[in-house]
């Protein structure tokens, strides 16, 4: 009776690690998903065709591009609150944020040097509306289902200086959460950088 009531146990050990795996698998389809629908977006608004997205959707390359932007002073996190950072940087090797990271929190610091508008596609389309919103709805439901405390509920914060971000700060982060969270910052302020050097290589219209 004791040998089969351990492979009972075995079993029920064996199909909670294929339910966590499966979750994050689907986890990361429906961010695949999201960034997919996005690049869509972004590729619609510069006059592609649907069918011509469905093809091969195309790359643009980035190259260096100076700024003449205003530097001005951040407010930086101590190091007691946040034990680790982490640099986000885009394929050019250009600094996008620092990522000031503790137990279950986040401050992401945008670059000082760059000027990231609220306004710029995929900022809110996609980082804010696909990801950080769903993970926050996500919660609220597991709260009012009493499947979660309100203090554990995934909250976001954006700090701004008119339109321009100067920072996220996101709280009650877990593990399961912190790959998707890095990758679409990553992603969502490379295409924003990508289409303020885009604007910037742009003749004006008075030139």
């Amino acid at each position: 009776m004791s040998q089969e009531a351990g492979k009972i146990k075995k079993f029920v050990a064996f199909k909670k690690k294929v339910e966590a795996k499966i979750e994050e698998l689907e986890c990361e389809l429906e961010e695949l998903r999201s960034m997919l629908e996005a690049v869509d977006s972004i590729l619609l608004e510069k006059g592609f065709k649907r069918a011509e997205i469905a093809k091969k959707p195309d790359v643009a390359e980035v190259s260096p591009v100076e700024e003449e932007v205003p530097v001005q002073q951040f407010p930086q996190p101590s190091a007691e609150e946040y034990e680790q950072v982490i640099q986000l940087k885009a394929a050019t090797g250009e600094l996008l944020a620092d990522l000031h990271m503790n137990q279950n929190s986040m401050r992401i610091v945008l670059a000082e040097d760059k000027y990231f508008n609220i306004n710029t596609p995929p900022f809110t389309q996609f980082l804010v509306e696909r990801v950080l919103a769903k993970m926050q709805e996500k919660d609220n439901e597991l709260a009012s289902a009493g499947k979660l405390t309100s203090d554990k509920i995934f909250s976001y914060e954006i700090v701004q200086e008119g339109e321009r971000i100067l920072e996220l700060v996101i709280k009650n982060l877990s593990d399961k959460r912190l790959s998707e969270i890095k990758s679409s910052v990553r992603w969502t302020l490379e295409k924003m950088y990508e289409k303020m050097q885009n604007e910037a290589d742009s003749p004006s219209l008075n030139g």
